[in-house]
């Protein structure tokens, strides 16, 4: 089974163009998968997938509930076999897919984190101008917030894709589907700023990605992460925030300001609106929330 994951993550890689961190993620959901195999054959290698039933399938996510998972990241695990044993199908390794019929654990419907504009503007602020970093950072932060960006999304822009000119940027996001997003004068602003002072690295290193490290390669959405938790530390904000709350800001500031939800799901590049209507009902939490602060009859 370790031969057929290899050459499945290999497929990913070279056949449909999957990104490094995707087929990483996949890597060590099939790991955790074949490990658990193994050692419920009590053996040291996992059985064959020919031999992997939906009992085995069905025994691993339990362990994985056992082990605290949340049903998020078992579902995704969940995926990665499916998408693992369907390819093995279509190969003509096996002639059913044992996990296609094992349901996805039910998800809490529970509510992205939510912070005020002041909040958020307060974090956007909090990165050192005087340094060039920090100007990379600030950048950074009002396009994360400013177009409501995933964080794969952000570390994936190259500099072909903004335009200054006209406030938009190109991102490829989920599936591929491109979309075309705008973003405020406050982000143009900071972002010719970065441009300007990262100008002599990018000579230097040749390279075209949009937010470039200290040596002048692409950022990672790990150091991405790392930068938001320093400019939330500075703003003296609780910690959690994490990129994706960004973009629930995004969307929520944007339906309590009045826009329609069809545009919001444009922006956010989701495929169905139902994703979507999930800010909805966060924006009436919130409305709820500050009539009962706020009313003398409340």
């Amino acid at each position: 089974m370790i031969e057929q994951i290899q050459r499945f993550l290999e497929y990913l890689q070279l056949q449909r163009g999957a990104s490094p961190q995707t087929v990483r993620a996949y890597g060590g959901d099939l790991g955790d998968l074949a490990t658990f195999l193994a050692g419920l054959a009590g053996a040291q290698v996992p059985p064959p997938p020919q031999a992997v039933t939906p009992r085995m399938i069905r025994a691993w996510v339990a362990d994985l509930h056992g082990r605290g998972l949340r049903a998020s990241s078992i579902g995704r695990r969940l995926a990665g076999a499916r998408a693992l044993f369907r390819w093995l199908v279509e190969c003509g390794e096996l002639d059913s897919n044992p996990a296609a019929e094992i349901p996805n654990p039910k998800r809490p419907d529970s509510l992205p984190r939510r912070l005020d504009v002041e909040d958020v503007e307060a974090i956007i602020r909090a990165p050192d101008l005087e340094r060039p970093a920090g100007r990379r950072d600030r950048a950074l932060l009002e396009l994360l917030y400013g177009a409501g960006l995933r964080v794969s999304e952000l570390v994936g822009l190259d500099l072909d894709d903004l335009s200054l000119r006209s406030r938009t940027v190109r991102v490829l996001g989920k599936g591929d589907k491109e979309r075309i997003v705008p973003f405020g004068r406050q982000a143009a602003e900071a972002l010719t700023a970065y441009l300007a002072a990262f100008a002599p690295l990018r000579t230097r290193s040749g390279e075209h990605a949009l937010f470039l490290n200290l040596r002048g390669g692409r950022l990672s959405d790990r150091s991405v992460r790392r930068i938001l938790d320093a400019a939330v530390a500075r703003a003296a904000l609780a910690q959690g925030v994490h990129p994706h709350v960004l973009r629930h800001c995004f969307a929520t500031h944007l339906l309590e300001s009045g826009m329609d939800l069809r545009a919001i799901q444009e922006l956010l590049g989701h495929a169905r609106l139902s994703t979507t209507q999930r800010y909805t009902r966060l924006s009436l939490d919130h409305v709820l929330e500050v009539y009962d602060r706020t009313h003398p009859r409340s």
